[in-house]
């Protein structure tokens, strides 16, 4: 691809460093960020091929946004610029997290902090629905894809079937009903030639990535075993860098089911927080995942200091969450042409995100049963089982913020940092005067 202008490397760097420290909002803020810099201001890019690249970003599972740094440092200085790219997009979320978890295990007791997170929460609950109806608008544009949105939600819900499961489903569906409505729904658009050399290189990057991320995981299966937390988080994030289509609210539903539900490792109070953590710092929203490591780690018995048991979570989480997708990138960066004008493939794409939006009404629900309400039970029967809110245990406050935080977010469109700002000072003036 020829781009409208060439950047010395060097230069790139400290563009993508500034990126990297301004990436605030989520996927969308970040995307809307880069496509500033590097199309409007400097034109490293042009509109279609901006576009073309997130498309293939928006088909791979993990975060788009970093995964879009790293295909466009790839396409201007091959694979050290698409490592520098995507590094450079996850290092300061990773730091400020790996920080605010450390205070978080260390001062969460402090009224003060404990006030600032509970407004966190809030704004958090009206960001989470904010997105439901944003990628709802999108995805539900008919009554099959209305089907698929409900069978989603009330298979995660109701009986605590696994996200990966729902995906794979969603995919078959799209991909019979692309197989019924057009046998000539795979023809792809035209190829872009890529040097043989680059397309060589690139593919061996993508086995060094390939190493990277499974052969850690392989030694501690092998030295630890099954069991140990260490080897659990390896194991639990590996399998969530593979299915984690949909965005990271999607995911962020599978991973509450698990880390919270099934193995145990955090509160859902406490993911409520990480998920406020990740919200007011750059970065991808997923970074939220090196908290859940932090506190899986720190809570369990290692024969480590619970602190440096949690650091070492953390950033084992971080690693097999990212590690992934530098692999995704150059495994399909020489051939991604090939997947333009695919429509059989752009079919099973619709009905995939067609359950993601109820796998973040789920996520909605779960944030709300568990904020403003003070008790729930269990309700099951069977493999009929779901949380139930106790109504008489509502929280007036946390449904008064949560009321202001819906306000500002769908009435007056603030931002995320806005509305978690707002909602956590709110909380704090509150605190003080009741």
């Amino acid at each position: 691809m020829s781009a409208v202008a060439q950047p010395a490397f060097a230069q790139a760097v400290l563009v993508w460093a500034r990126i990297a420290l301004l990436s605030f909002g989520g996927p969308a803020g970040q995307i809307a960020l880069m496509h500033r810099e590097l199309v409007d201001e400097r034109r490293w890019l042009s509109e279609p091929q901006f576009l073309h690249a997130l498309n293939f970003c928006m088909l791979l599972p993990g975060p788009e946004a970093q995964q879009l740094a790293t295909y466009i440092g790839w396409l201007k200085h091959g694979i050290r610029g698409g490592i520098a790219a995507g590094t450079l997009f996850i290092l300061p979320g990773a730091v400020a997290i790996l920080l605010l978890s450390l205070a978080y295990a260390t001062l969460g007791d402090t009224p003060a902090l404990q006030a600032l997170f509970f407004g966190l929460k809030a704004a958090v609950l009206a960001i989470v629905v904010d997105a439901v109806v944003r990628i709802g608008r999108r995805a539900i544009r008919s009554g099959a894809a209305m089907a698929i949105t409900a069978a989603a939600f009330i298979a995660i819900f109701f009986f605590a079937v696994p996200f990966p499961l729902i995906i794979a489903s969603a995919a078959l569906i799209g991909l019979l009903g692309a197989r019924l409505a057009s046998s000539a729904a795979t023809h792809g658009g035209p190829v872009e030639p890529v040097l043989v050399e680059a397309r060589r290189n690139t593919r061996l990057a993508a086995v060094a990535f390939l190493l990277l991320w499974l052969v850690p995981v392989a030694l501690l299966l092998v030295i630890l075993g099954r069991g140990n937390v260490f080897t659990e988080i390896a194991l639990f994030f590996s399998r969530m860098a593979v299915v984690t289509f949909g965005g990271a609210y999607a995911v962020l539903a599978y991973v509450a089911q698990q880390a919270v539900g099934e193995y145990g490792w955090l509160s859902a109070e406490a993911m409520l927080d990480g998920l406020g953590m990740a919200e007011t710092t750059p970065g991808p929203l997923i970074m939220v995942t090196q908290f859940v490591g932090f506190m899986a780690a720190a809570g369990q018995a290692t024969g480590l200091p619970p602190l440096l048991a949690g650091i070492l979570g953390g950033l084992l989480t971080t690693w097999v969450t990212f590690t992934p997708c530098f692999l995704w990138i150059f495994a399909g960066a020489p051939y991604v042409e090939r997947l333009r004008g695919n429509l059989r493939l752009a079919r099973a794409l619709a009905a995939i995100t067609a359950a993601v939006v109820g796998v973040i009404l789920n996520l909605a629900i779960w944030f709300s049963i568990h904020f403003l309400f003070a008790e729930v039970r269990t309700v099951e029967s069977g493999p009929f089982r779901f949380d139930s809110p106790i109504l008489s245990s509502v929280d007036p406050l946390a449904a008064a913020l949560s009321l202001a935080a819906m306000v500002a977010v769908f009435r007056f469109r603030a931002g995320a940092v806005s509305a978690l700002l707002g909602c956590a000072i709110a909380s704090l003036i509150a605190r003080l005067l009741l």
